[in-house]
């Protein structure tokens, strides 16, 4: 039989592996919501939220702005700031047709290890370039990989941000890839899902997101036929009032 001290050294192993455990879900999980109130589904089954990452990418980003067009639909553009100052007239494009745009931070760090002084530098020096690109001043945010720790929730508070738009379903299209893969993801979509998509990378230059306007152009039509409306972050009612009002 274990002694007592073995007997709580191992329940003390056991706290701490369950302790990193949770700790690991709330800083990854999109649906977590113990380091802060984050937004991550539609407001209602007939809407549907497509939110692209890592742009502005001139390879990519304006077929998706075209193809958008074509069915009247509306998205939202997590932008990195060092993109935005290689491509402004992008963003401006961007905003001119209707979308919304995000912040994603200026270097695309993992959030989770930075300091709060480093947060904010983060996401200062992103809206200082989206707002010389296009005039907008983004109140939505979404953490690099979502990653995030206890300490991002109190400087969007006090920075006076809506919060964190995170996602209920992600397309994993950060790589290229056969369209077919997007496809099959795409088909168990529904109506209230915040999906999660990108238009560039953040270390590369004109990537290769061609997959993702290959599947979205199968599935738009029919999404839009069965009646799905096609929101933006912004235009979400459900805000989240713990976050904007402390």
């Amino acid at each position: 039989m274990l002694g007592d001290e073995s007997i709580v050294e191992s329940l003390a192993g056991l706290v701490i592996a369950g302790a990193g455990g949770l700790t690991a879900w709330a800083a990854m999980s999109p649906w977590s919501q113990l380091f802060g109130p984050v937004l991550c589904r539609a407001d209602s089954p007939r809407t549907m939220a497509l939110t692209f990452d890592d742009g502005p990418n001139p390879a990519i980003t304006p077929a998706l702005l075209d193809l958008l067009e074509r069915y009247g639909a509306r998205g939202t553009f997590f932008m990195i700031g060092r993109h935005v100052r290689e491509n402004p007239g992008l963003v401006a494009e961007v905003v001119a047709r209707g979308h919304s745009v995000g912040n994603h931070t200026d270097t695309h760090p993992n959030l989770f290890w930075l300091s709060p002084a480093k947060i904010r530098e983060e996401l200062a020096r992103c809206q200082d370039v989206l707002f010389a690109a296009a005039g907008i001043v983004p109140r939505w945010m979404r953490p690099p990989y979502g990653f995030r720790g206890p300490q991002l929730a109190p400087v969007l508070r006090r920075g006076g941000w809506a919060g964190m738009a995170l996602w209920s379903r992600a397309m994993f299209d950060w790589k290229p890839q056969p369209p077919e893969r997007m496809l099959r993801r795409m088909a168990r979509s529904r109506g209230g899902e915040i999906l999660l998509m990108h238009d560039g990378d953040p270390f590369i230059e004109r990537a290769d997101r061609s997959h993702v306007v290959i599947a979205l152009e199968h599935w738009l039509p029919r999404w839009a036929d069965a009646g799905m409306e096609f929101v933006t972050i912004d235009k979400q009612a459900r805000q989240l009032q713990p976050l904007a009002a402390g």
